[in-house]
């Protein structure tokens, strides 16, 4: 019984936070082996956040491994954008 509850609570938190992060025009987020995450935006730039929910800087052309074992190169580096759609309502424009 608890673990269905633990699992009902991590499903609505996961929902919330990719709600909350499509309003700022990301298409997709992927998990990377490291734990941290990237999102790429509408028009295909990227952006990372840490393992530790902190957005990160990452070199343009980098290469990244998800957990499912492909290879992706990074493009750009939009920590600006994240922030916003990470943070909406933190002020700024």
């Amino acid at each position: 019984m608890l673990t269905k509850i633990l699992s009902a609570v991590a499903f609505a938190l996961m929902a919330s936070s990719a709600m909350a992060v499509d309003q700022g025009g990301v298409e997709q987020s992927i998990l990377l082996t490291d734990g941290s995450t990237v999102y790429i935006f509408e028009d295909g730039k990227m952006a990372m956040e840490d393992k530790f929910g902190r957005v990160a800087r990452m070199q343009e052309g980098h290469v990244m491994e998800t957990r499912d074992g492909q290879k992706i190169v990074m493009n750009g580096d939009e920590i600006w954008r994240l922030k916003r759609a990470l943070h909406p309502n933190r002020g700024g424009r």
